[in-house]
């Protein structure tokens, strides 16, 4: 006789994911199964990495007044993990999250059915909502996927449809590397939206995405006024999960996505539309180069076979009605390789490329900072533009992207409201005549034709400004003075001093710190879209926190507090970057490559933590990797002392802390006035000082 338990299978969990629901480290819940023999016993995996039944780990965590913290998404993750047999599982799933959605709260009724009897309605449920998904073909559920469906159900139930979709896509899709297909994130798909829409008039109401991934951009353009979305993509989960997302989340727009390679297979030929957006695949060699040679899209010229996003811009032109606009992101080689400047030279003088906007690297999750291209398809014996907008806003911080994007939508606008009469701002956007473009290179990078050619300021602004900026780094010179300033250094003895140690696993186990670090997830859009998050770059750069939540979304998000102990996972030169948390960090969230240490403050002073953890020395034998090394937190040692010393520590290594933070201010100040004046210089604005000797 099977038992109930059978009947209601429950996902499986590791001891990682234990100790995420729990809110405690992985060697706290090695201690448990230690020390407690009623904990639940292992039942699947392997030795050194066992599975748990998640529903007997819950009980017993209620039982000891822990109740356990799993977020419908955390479940959905480890239910897919139990059935990685099933390679079509995920995929097979994407029909239910449509459905599910739909059922609204009659959903929760699913969750409390036996095996088959879910199986079965599950699959009543879908028999309408596969129809409209692009290439699904009939779906089946059996018993045993009982786990995933319940689990399914639920994350859609309490976190929505776009959480279990994302959730799914990790197992699937993520972003694709090899074929340079990257996921747009929302902040950066809003703006692409709002560079569609024209000064004045309604927004488009046709807007085609031809390499839509999950749907993020004709998302956007569905909240910002657009009726009616199109989109294709070649890899047909992508196509499915995204007709589900703009289904669900566009509900009064007219929906029509296909599966297919846009460039080989358009499924919308002879179409046209009022707008179009798109982040196509990167550097892609095998787009049909010699198989569409003779192609009609070809307007401006075939495009080289290491150039396919030109082929992407001259798709894109093609299904616009003249008039219409196109925003593309791209990466900054387009804007001048070599064999491309055929195809660049004919998009200016038909007046097809209106506008480069380069922006700062991280904003799309690449290292690199990549390109918005805006189009429009020329009008039938209309005039053709006579300039193109160069916007630069490569060296901005992504930290303050509200300001950058408000500032780059108002330089388009006061372009496309009145190209002649555009007043350039120096060093961020100038508008350039197109015959001041078409030289032998072609080169359309907005570094070499905004911050080349910015106006000459007046020589007595200049000199004003110099001044100002030499004061500044006289202050910040005098603060890292008395920053260094902190008496004698006394050796400790004829030897160094020797103390007794013990690593943070140790610590940890015996509740003197918990140990935190996030993975990455989807859950994070629901319930902290908008929170900053503190990345190990901000950590090194002795800065605020940065990271996007959407963007770096990190698992079972921890929330940064005033004392906790932040540690980079990448170690650096002189060791990991370290400090505590104070106010103005508090309320952020971890990014997957920060460690988190709070300490109890009974045991163990903060600074102290943080000045011997970060050290060179430290960091050196807690650290591995292949190609690229990672702190191991749980093997870095900590000198066991009282707590009265370890503050005597502790005040210094405060002081330290701020010498780094003057030294960083003083050299920055330093940059500002020699690049100042450097400039002023060359621009003839200034003359050299008589007091400068060789």
């Amino acid at each position: 006789m099977v038992g109930d338990a059978m009947q209601n299978s429950s996902a499986r969990v590791t001891a990682a994911e234990i100790s995420r629901l729990a809110g405690v480290t992985r060697a706290t819940v090695t201690d448990w199964r230690q020390r407690h023999e009623d904990f639940p016993a292992p039942v699947g995996g392997t030795e050194d990495r066992p599975l748990f039944d998640l529903d007997a780990v819950r009980a017993w965590l209620r039982a000891r007044g822990r109740p356990a913290a799993a977020t419908p998404a955390a479940e959905l993750r480890a239910a897919l993990r139990l059935r990685a047999d099933d390679g079509t599982l995920a995929v097979r799933l994407l029909p239910l999250v449509l459905a599910t959605a739909r059922l609204g709260d009659a959903a929760a009724e699913l969750r409390g059915l036996p095996d088959a009897d879910l199986a079965s309605r599950a699959c009543d449920a879908v028999a309408g909502a596969g129809g409209m998904l692009p290439g699904a073909g009939p779906v089946r559920y059996e018993d045993r996927d009982a786990g995933a469906l319940r689990a399914l159900v639920r994350c859609v139930h309490e976190d929505g449809p776009q959480v279990a979709l994302d959730v799914l896509a990790e197992r699937e899709l993520g972003d694709r590397a090899s074929t340079g297909t990257y996921q747009t994130p929302p902040r950066l798909a809003d703006l692409m939206a709002r560079l569609l829409a024209p000064p004045e008039g309604p927004y488009p109401r046709r807007v085609l995405d031809p390499s839509c991934a999950a749907g993020a951009l004709l998302a956007s353009a569905a909240e910002h006024g657009a009726a009616a979305l199109f989109g294709q993509d070649r890899v047909p989960v992508q196509a499915q999960r995204s007709a589900v997302r703009l289904l669900l989340g566009a509900a009064d727009a007219d929906v029509t996505v296909r599966a297919g390679d846009s460039l080989r297979a358009d499924a919308f030929p002879g179409v046209e539309v009022d707008g179009v957006l798109c982040n196509p695949p990167f550097a892609d060699r095998e787009w049909g180069h010699d198989e569409l040679a003779d192609d009609a899209r070809w307007t401006y010229g075939i495009p080289p076979r290491a150039e396919s996003e030109l082929a992407w811009v001259q798709h894109a032109l093609s299904h616009l009605s003249p008039g219409g606009l196109a925003v593309m992101l791209l990466p900054p080689s387009v804007a001048s390789r070599g064999p491309g400047r055929h195809v660049r030279s004919e998009l200016l003088r038909a007046g097809a490329l209106r506008a480069v906007v380069a922006l700062p690297s991280g904003i799309a999750r690449l290292h690199i900072g990549p390109h918005l291209w805006v189009l429009e398809r020329p009008r039938p014996g209309g005039p053709a533009g006579d300039a193109a907008l160069f916007v630069d806003a490569s060296d901005r911080s992504p930290a303050g992207w509200d300001e950058l994007a408000a500032a780059v939508l108002a330089a388009w606008r006061g372009f496309a409201g009145d190209a002649d009469g555009f007043a350039a701002e120096p060093g961020f956007a100038r508008a350039v005549p197109v015959i001041d473009l078409l030289d032998e290179h072609v080169d359309l990078t907005p570094a070499r034709r905004v911050r080349a050619a910015a106006a000459v300021a007046a020589p007595a602004l200049v000199a004003a400004q110099a001044r100002e900026l030499i004061e500044e780094l006289g202050a910040s010179i005098a603060s890292l003075t008395l920053a260094g300033a902190v008496g004698e250094w006394r050796p400790a003895g004829d030897e160094a001093r020797a103390w007794r140690t013990a690593t943070v696993a140790d610590l940890a186990a015996d509740g003197a710190l918990t140990l935190y670090r996030a993975g990455r997830g989807s859950e994070i859009l629901a319930r902290y879209e908008g929170r900053a998050v503190l990345t190990g770059r901000d950590l090194a750069a002795g800065g605020r926190a940065t990271g996007d939540a959407s963007e770096v979304r990190p698992i079972a998000p921890t929330v940064i507090a005033a004392g906790d102990v932040l540690l980079s996972g990448v170690p650096g030169p002189r060791g990991a970057a370290s400090r505590v948390a104070d106010d103005e960090d508090a309320a952020c969230l971890l990014a997957p490559d920060v460690h988190l240490i709070r300490p109890d403050a009974e045991r163990l002073d903060p600074w102290f933590l943080a000045g011997f953890l970060g050290a060179a020395g430290n960091v050196g034998q807690a650290s591995s990797g292949s190609s690229a090394e990672h702190v191991d937190a749980r093997r870095l040692r900590v000198p066991l002392l009282p707590l009265d010393e370890q503050r005597r520590y502790s005040r210094t290594f405060q002081h330290l802390h701020d010498l780094r933070a003057a030294a960083r201010e003083a050299g920055e100040a330093a940059a500002s006035v020699a690049g100042l004046l450097s400039a002023g210089l060359t621009a003839g604005s200034l003359l050299p000082p008589s007091g400068v000797s060789a």
